[in-house]
C-alpha cells in the first residue's frame, strides 16, 4: 500500500478511515490509491465494489503520463479539476472535447460524440509527431463520446494509453461501460450508472501524484 505522506491531517485521517471501511481489496498499491481518492473524493465507500481496472491499467496510465501524454476530457468541468495537478507534476497538457464539438448536436448524434470523431485522429497525428504516448481519455459525462472513441477503435485507430470510463447517468451509461468491459482496452472503469467530471479527475489526478513521488 502507498504510504501517506504529509498530507493534512484531515486528509490523512480520511483515507484511514477510508482503508477501515473498505477492508482488504486485494489491489495492488497504485490501484488502491486511485480508489481510495475515489472514495474520498465521493464520501462513497460503496464505489469500491464498482470499480474495475484491467490489468496494468494504473501502471499503462502512469507510464503515458511520465511520458508527456496529453489528458483529453469530456468536460471542461473535468479539464479544469485536472489541470491544475498537472501543472504541479508532469507538465502534461489537458484539453476538453468540447474544443472540436459542432455548435449543435447532429440529427441523431451528440456534440460530443460528433466532437469525438474530429478530436481522435487529430490527437493521433499530433502525438506521433511530438514522439509522446497517446493521450488519456476521460469520459465522466457522455457515454455517447466513449462509444463513438471505441467505434474509431474497433475500425482500426490507434488506443488511447489509458480510458478512464465512469459516465454518469441511466441513458446509454451502462450500455456503454458494458461494452468497454469486454474489449482489451487498458481501462480503469466504474461500473453501473455513477461517475462523473469529479470520480475521473479524482483517478487520474492519483495518477499524477504518483509521476512527483
Amino acid at each position: 500500500m502507498i504510504p501517506l505522506n504529509h498530507d493534512h491531517p484531515i486528509f490523512t485521517e480520511s483515507i484511514r478511515r477510508i482503508r477501515a471501511l473498505v477492508g482488504d481489496t486485494g489491489l495492488d498499491p497504485l490501484s488502491q490509491d486511485v480508489l481510495e481518492r475515489l472514495v474520498h473524493s465521493s464520501g462513497d465507500p460503496s464505489l469500491a465494489a464498482l470499480l474495475q481496472f484491467s490489468p496494468g491499467a494504473c501502471e499503462a496510465g502512469l507510464k503515458a503520463l511520465q511520458g508527456g501524454a496529453l489528458i483529453l476530457t469530456d468536460t471542461a468541468m473535468a479539464a479544469a479539476a485536472v489541470r491544475p495537478m498537472a501543472a504541479r507534476t508532469a507538465g502534461n497538457e489537458v484539453r476538453c472535447l468540447l474544443d472540436w464539438a459542432p455548435a449543435r448536436s447532429p440529427q441523431g448524434s451528440t456534440r460530443s460524440a460528433a466532437a469525438m470523431v474530429r478530436a481522435w485522429p487529430e490527437l493521433i497525428q499530433a502525438a506521433n509527431n511530438a514522439g509522446k504516448p497517446l493521450p488519456l481519455v476521460l469520459i465522466g459525462s457522455a457515454p455517447t463520446a466513449l462509444e463513438q472513441l471505441m467505434d474509431q477503435l474497433e475500425a482500426g485507430a490507434p488506443a488511447p494509453s489509458l480510458i478512464v470510463g465512469m459516465p454518469v447517468g441511466f441513458v446509454g451509461v451502462p450500455e456503454s461501460k458494458r461494452r468497454l468491459a469486454q474489449t482489451t482496452l487498458d481501462q480503469i472503469r466504474l461500473d453501473g450508472t455513477r461517475g462523473g467530471a469529479g470520480l475521473v479527475a479524482a483517478a487520474v489526478n492519483a495518477l499524477l501524484r504518483q509521476v512527483a513521488s
